[in-house]
């Protein structure tokens, strides 16, 4: 028996035409897996979905909103009338506003509520009100897994990213809660878990850790000098921790963040 097959499990994936998301989404097509991409821009969607059939003919895409519950629910029914099952969740989709980060001629003070909460409800609700409408159908079949995006700036008072930090703490206490009700209610077939990636350079924080000569800004080199393994992740370093916790290997695992971050949040910096 292969505790780590995935092929044919039928993997829903929101924010899988970002970088992070769109990594993982390669990775499992790569595996045989069927996923599915959720994404509200329909013509990046498409795009997405055409580079992806070159890989492999088991994905397609819906256009939904995360933070529309209606919106989402009709997705469900229809991938539930095509498939029948939904086997894992990952919520891929998130990110950060400007207003939300301070910068360095600024203080707390100089926050942008508004900004602060549109964060918010993207990388919280927008985990929250997926995992409920899909977690709802895995729930009748008292099986299925969902995977959060946590990161570094959850646990640690990483500088500048106030809304990113504080939305991404309470999606590690969401993971943890929603893990303990699905189990004790439905049964060891539902699990709960998250992932915290380290430092990755995007086209989101590309600027904030690299110079345009590829050298590493002050900010950069902070993070090096605190990450044991001495580099930035690559994002295809997700992936394993991603399919474990897809299958049957991790059958016992619910309720935990797994860093993935070379060291860093083991590090105490002396």
């Amino acid at each position: 028996m292969n505790l780590f097959n995935i092929e044919n499990k039928v993997i829903l994936i929101t924010g899988g035409c970002g970088v992070l998301g769109g990594g993982i989404a390669k990775y499992l097509l790569e595996n045989n897996a069927t996923v599915i991409i959720l994404h509200y821009k329909e013509i990046q969607l498409r795009d997405t979905i055409r580079d992806f059939k070159k890989i492999s003919q088991h994905v397609e895409g819906y256009v939904c909103n995360v933070l529309e519950e209606n919106s989402l629910e009709v997705v469900a029914k229809k991938i539930m009338a095509k498939y029948g099952k939904i086997d894992a969740l990952i919520n891929a989709a998130g990110g950060n506003k400007p207003g939300a980060t301070i910068a360095p001629d600024q203080s707390v003070f100089d926050v942008d509520i508004e900004q602060f909460k549109q964060v918010i409800d993207l990388n919280l609700f927008g985990s929250i009100i997926p995992s409920l409408v899909f977690g709802k159908i895995m729930s009748k079949h008292k099986k299925g897994a969902i995977i959060n995006i946590s990161s570094m700036a959850a646990e640690r008072a990483i500088t500048r990213v106030m809304g990113y930090s504080a939305s991404k703490a309470a999606i590690d206490n969401f993971t943890k809660w929603m893990s303990v009700e699905l189990a004790q209610k439905y049964g060891d077939g539902m699990r709960v878990n998250a992932i915290a990636p380290g430092f990755f350079i995007g086209n989101q924080n590309r600027a904030l850790l690299t110079n345009e000569d590829g050298s590493y800004t002050d900010r950069g080199k902070t993070i090096i000098k605190n990450t044991p393994m001495n580099r930035f992740g690559n994002a295809d370093e997700l992936n394993g921790a991603v399919h474990y916790l897809c299958t049957d290997a991790s059958k016992f695992v619910t309720g935990i963040v797994i860093p993935i971050d070379g060291g860093f949040s083991a590090f105490s910096g002396v």
